[in-house]
């Protein structure tokens, strides 16, 4: 579909979503974005739902100003990718053992290592500027310096929620590598600070939402939150990064005798900020639940642990700022899918594929998300598809 354009106060809410379908809730948050004095655009992805200040699936261009709610708490949070030699013929029977050693390589949920991972000892890992990346650590704020060790042990981990790692087969029963995560607790717990700073600034207190406070050009506490952010972003690279090289560790070992061979990997962050230029004018343009999709560019789009994700191209559509959805987006909030459904749905929705069916991942179950087919669909002007997945061993948190 081609974007409906629903009026807004200050500048009009590009939708590539039927606003019919989108619930009050996550409408009335665009239509409080668009009466910020800072705004220069709104475009809404296909998978728009309610969230924190503003809206899962909304990419906002602001001038001289940037939203730490519009970036999200999970900053960094993002998806990487990885094609390998081995194909569907090389699998084993029972893939329990399998997604066994993953778990063991990769601690999930609040889990972290006993030990800080040494990147130096990982297979492939490029450590230029990690000791650069740790000795920045001492510029970020002072309310979170204290969780540094923590910080350290958490890199290289999943997370919970809907970060997940996943072996899948694409079209041609080729194998790929597919992972989610952030910047864990550290990211949040920036976020937070930030989040709680903005709403405590002057000219925040007129807002239709505290919730959307932001920080100004040129005064000292967007300076702050920058450099938070962008060390955040860089946590949450990185911690795909050693993740991704964990996981190839697991399947050297696993496939041993067929001698795996990796190509290079697709890695895109969907929760963060930009400095991007459109019509003549430097922006600072937030993805919350938004992957970039310039022209050319490659990224990631999952669906749910039990349905197709997509490996894209970008199409470079300047109205919805060079971006396209993060995934399929949630349909039902988590408390409504763990009353909706049940240990037995989700054995039915995830059948094929390894993974847990327990009520601790019951908020996780394919019903609680959109139709990723229909989101794809519905912005076949921001990408183009390159490869279909779906997936074999998924691993949740």
């Amino acid at each position: 579909m081609t974007y409906v354009e629903v009026p807004g106060a200050r500048v009009p809410i590009r939708m590539w979503a039927d606003p019919a379908t989108v619930e009050d809730g996550a409408m009335r948050q665009l239509r409080n974005v668009a009466t910020l004095p800072w705004i220069e655009g709104l475009a809404v992805m296909p998978d728009v739902h309610y969230g924190k200040g503003a809206t899962v699936g909304s990419v906002i261009a602001l001038r001289d100003a940037v939203c730490p709610a519009a970036v999200g708490v999970d900053i960094g949070c993002g998806m990487s990718a990885v094609r390998t030699s081995l194909t569907a013929n090389d699998l084993p029977g029972d893939l329990s053992r399998l997604r066994s050693r993953i778990e063991q390589a990769i601690p999930v949920g609040r889990g972290m290592h006993g030990d800080p991972v040494d990147p130096g000892r990982l297979h492939g890992f490029a450590t230029g500027g990690w000791d650069d990346f740790w000795g920045r650590f001492g510029g970020v704020a002072e309310a979170v310096r204290f969780r540094h060790d923590r910080a350290e042990k958490q890199m290289g981990t999943l997370g919970s929620g809907n970060h997940m790692i996943e072996l899948c087969l694409d079209q041609s029963d080729s194998v790929w590598l597919m992972l989610h995560s952030g910047s864990r607790n550290i990211g949040k717990e920036l976020a937070e600070h930030h989040i709680g700073v903005a709403r405590g600034l002057p000219h925040n207190q007129g807002l239709v939402d505290r919730d959307l406070a932001v920080f100004i050009s040129d005064t000292p506490q967007m300076a702050a939150y920058r450099n938070d952010l962008y060390w955040a972003q860089e946590y949450a690279k990185y911690n795909r990064s050693i993740m991704m090289a964990l996981l190839k560790d697991v399947v050297r070992k696993e496939f041993r005798k067929a001698k795996p061979v990796f190509e290079q990997e697709i890695s895109c962050h969907h929760n963060y900020v930009a400095e991007e230029r459109y019509e003549g004018m430097d922006l600072l343009v937030t993805r919350k639940g938004a992957i970039r999709a310039g022209s050319g560019e490659y990224g990631i789009i999952p669906g749910s642990m039990g349905t197709s994700s997509y490996i894209v191209k970008g199409l470079g559509n300047e109205k919805a700022f060079n971006s396209a959805s993060h995934g399929a987006g949630r349909r039902m909030s988590r408390n409504a899918a763990k009353r909706r459904f049940t240990v037995r749905d989700l054995e039915e929705q995830t059948r094929g594929v390894e993974c847990r069916k327990d009520s601790g991942v019951l908020d996780e179950i394919p019903g609680a998300y959109k139709n990723i087919d229909q989101v794809m669909e519905q912005q076949r002007d921001l990408v183009e598809v390159v490869a279909r997945l779906k997936q074999f061993v998924c691993v949740k948190g």
